[in-house]
Protein backbone atom coordinates (compact mmCIF):
# COMPACT_ATOMS: atom_id res chain seq x y z
CA UNK A 1 0.00 0.00 0.00
CA UNK A 2 1.37 3.40 -0.93
CA UNK A 3 0.84 6.53 1.12
CA UNK A 4 1.18 9.90 -0.59
CA UNK A 5 -0.38 11.99 2.17
CA UNK A 6 2.84 13.77 3.22
CA UNK A 7 3.89 17.29 2.21
CA UNK A 8 6.07 16.17 -0.74
CA UNK A 9 4.44 15.17 -3.95
CA UNK A 10 5.63 12.13 -5.79
CA UNK A 11 4.03 10.38 -8.68
CA UNK A 12 2.59 6.92 -8.19
CA UNK A 13 5.25 5.75 -10.67
CA UNK A 14 8.03 6.94 -8.32
CA UNK A 15 6.43 5.28 -5.31
CA UNK A 16 5.90 2.05 -7.24
CA UNK A 17 9.59 2.05 -8.21
CA UNK A 18 10.59 2.51 -4.55
CA UNK A 19 8.15 -0.21 -3.52
CA UNK A 20 9.54 -2.62 -6.12
CA UNK A 21 13.07 -1.92 -4.87
CA UNK A 22 12.15 -2.56 -1.21
CA UNK A 23 10.30 -5.76 -2.12
CA UNK A 24 13.36 -6.89 -4.09
CA UNK A 25 15.58 -6.19 -1.06
CA UNK A 26 13.24 -8.23 1.18
CA UNK A 27 13.28 -11.11 -1.31
CA UNK A 28 17.10 -11.18 -1.43
CA UNK A 29 17.18 -11.41 2.37
CA UNK A 30 14.48 -14.09 2.54
CA UNK A 31 16.32 -16.16 -0.07
CA UNK A 32 19.67 -15.78 1.73
CA UNK A 33 21.23 -13.97 -1.23
CA UNK A 34 23.35 -11.80 1.05
CA UNK A 35 26.07 -10.87 -1.46
CA UNK A 36 23.41 -9.52 -3.82
CA UNK A 37 21.78 -7.72 -0.87
CA UNK A 38 25.13 -6.16 0.05
CA UNK A 39 25.48 -4.89 -3.53
CA UNK A 40 22.37 -2.74 -2.94
CA UNK A 41 24.33 -0.51 -0.53
CA UNK A 42 26.54 2.47 -1.37
CA UNK A 43 30.21 2.52 -0.40
CA UNK A 44 29.49 5.10 2.33
CA UNK A 45 26.29 3.48 3.62
CA UNK A 46 25.05 3.37 7.20
CA UNK A 47 22.87 0.50 8.49
CA UNK A 48 21.37 1.26 11.89
CA UNK A 49 19.12 -0.53 14.38
CA UNK A 50 18.55 1.75 17.41
CA UNK A 51 18.21 0.20 20.88
CA UNK A 52 15.76 2.81 22.16
CA UNK A 53 12.51 4.25 20.81
CA UNK A 54 13.07 7.66 19.16
CA UNK A 55 16.86 7.35 19.48
CA UNK A 56 18.27 10.46 17.81
CA UNK A 57 21.61 9.06 16.67
CA UNK A 58 23.89 6.04 17.08
CA UNK A 59 26.52 7.96 19.06
CA UNK A 60 24.80 8.94 22.32
CA UNK A 61 23.92 5.40 23.38
CA UNK A 62 24.62 1.86 22.25
CA UNK A 63 22.70 0.54 19.25
CA UNK A 64 21.60 -2.99 18.42
CA UNK A 65 23.50 -2.58 15.14
CA UNK A 66 25.36 0.37 13.66
CA UNK A 67 27.28 -0.76 10.61
CA UNK A 68 29.22 1.04 7.93
CA UNK A 69 29.91 -0.74 4.63
CA UNK A 70 32.92 -2.60 6.05
CA UNK A 71 30.94 -4.00 8.99
CA UNK A 72 28.11 -5.01 6.67
CA UNK A 73 30.64 -6.89 4.53
CA UNK A 74 31.90 -8.68 7.67
CA UNK A 75 28.31 -9.57 8.65
CA UNK A 76 27.68 -11.03 5.18
CA UNK A 77 30.95 -13.03 5.26
CA UNK A 78 29.91 -14.52 8.62
CA UNK A 79 26.49 -15.44 7.27
CA UNK A 80 28.13 -17.14 4.27
CA UNK A 81 30.37 -19.31 6.46
CA UNK A 82 28.92 -22.84 6.59
CA UNK A 83 30.23 -23.23 10.17
CA UNK A 84 28.38 -20.27 11.67
CA UNK A 85 26.93 -21.81 14.82
CA UNK A 86 24.26 -19.16 15.26
CA UNK A 87 22.83 -20.23 11.89
CA UNK A 88 22.98 -24.01 12.27
CA UNK A 89 20.45 -24.82 10.96
CA UNK A 90 19.87 -21.77 8.77
CA UNK A 91 17.00 -19.46 9.60
CA UNK A 92 14.07 -19.36 7.24
CA UNK A 93 12.51 -15.92 7.01
CA UNK A 94 9.57 -14.13 5.48
CA UNK A 95 9.30 -10.34 5.24
CA UNK A 96 6.40 -8.08 4.40
CA UNK A 97 7.05 -4.44 3.46
CA UNK A 98 4.10 -2.03 3.20
CA UNK A 99 2.73 1.48 3.86
CA UNK A 100 5.39 3.39 1.92
CA UNK A 101 5.59 7.14 2.20
CA UNK A 102 8.07 9.71 0.97
CA UNK A 103 9.58 11.64 3.90
CA UNK A 104 11.32 15.03 4.07
CA UNK A 105 15.05 14.77 3.45
CA UNK A 106 16.80 18.04 4.21
CA UNK A 107 20.31 18.44 2.89
CA UNK A 108 21.17 14.92 1.77
CA UNK A 109 21.08 13.41 -1.71
CA UNK A 110 18.36 10.91 -2.50
CA UNK A 111 14.88 10.31 -1.17
CA UNK A 112 13.86 8.94 2.23
CA UNK A 113 11.24 6.23 2.03
CA UNK A 114 9.49 5.24 5.24
CA UNK A 115 7.72 1.88 5.37
CA UNK A 116 6.39 -0.65 7.83
CA UNK A 117 7.68 -4.20 7.98
CA UNK A 118 6.94 -7.55 9.54
CA UNK A 119 9.57 -10.28 9.70
CA UNK A 120 9.08 -13.88 10.76
CA UNK A 121 12.17 -15.98 11.46
CA UNK A 122 11.94 -19.75 11.92
CA UNK A 123 14.87 -21.72 13.28
CA UNK A 124 15.28 -24.75 15.58
CA UNK A 125 11.53 -25.25 15.84
CA UNK A 126 11.02 -21.73 17.14
CA UNK A 127 9.39 -18.81 15.41
CA UNK A 128 10.25 -15.20 16.18
CA UNK A 129 8.35 -12.12 15.07
CA UNK A 130 9.82 -8.69 14.47
CA UNK A 131 7.97 -5.61 13.31
CA UNK A 132 8.73 -1.95 12.97
CA UNK A 133 9.58 0.89 10.66
CA UNK A 134 12.18 1.07 7.93
CA UNK A 135 13.64 4.38 6.77
CA UNK A 136 15.68 3.94 3.60
CA UNK A 137 17.58 6.82 2.04
CA UNK A 138 17.80 5.77 -1.57
CA UNK A 139 20.01 7.34 -4.22
CA UNK A 140 19.70 6.85 -7.96
CA UNK A 141 22.00 4.19 -9.41
CA UNK A 142 21.59 3.50 -13.11
CA UNK A 143 17.97 2.56 -13.70
CA UNK A 144 17.45 1.60 -10.04
CA UNK A 145 18.61 2.71 -6.59
CA UNK A 146 21.21 2.06 -3.92
CA UNK A 147 20.78 2.29 -0.16
CA UNK A 148 22.76 5.18 1.30
CA UNK A 149 21.20 4.75 4.76
CA UNK A 150 18.89 2.19 6.31
CA UNK A 151 17.37 2.69 9.75
CA UNK A 152 15.35 -0.10 11.33
CA UNK A 153 13.18 0.91 14.28
CA UNK A 154 11.97 -2.29 15.94
CA UNK A 155 8.73 -2.04 17.91
CA UNK A 156 10.43 -3.90 20.78
CA UNK A 157 13.92 -2.41 20.38
CA UNK A 158 14.27 -1.85 24.14
CA UNK A 159 13.02 -5.32 25.10
CA UNK A 160 15.00 -8.54 25.47
CA UNK A 161 16.23 -9.69 22.06
CA UNK A 162 18.05 -12.98 21.81
CA UNK A 163 20.84 -13.24 19.22
CA UNK A 164 20.12 -10.95 16.30
CA UNK A 165 21.93 -12.59 13.39
CA UNK A 166 19.66 -12.31 10.36
CA UNK A 167 19.67 -8.80 8.85
CA UNK A 168 16.48 -6.82 8.91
Amino acid sequence: MLNTADSRTASMTDLRAYEAFLIHEARLLDEGRFDEWLALFTADTHYWVPSQPNQANPFDTISLMSDDRRLLETRVRRLADPRIYSQEPRSRTSRIVTNLSLEPNPGKPGDVIRSKFALVEYRREEQRHFAGTYCHRLVAHGSSFQIAEKRIDLVNCDGPLDGLVVPF
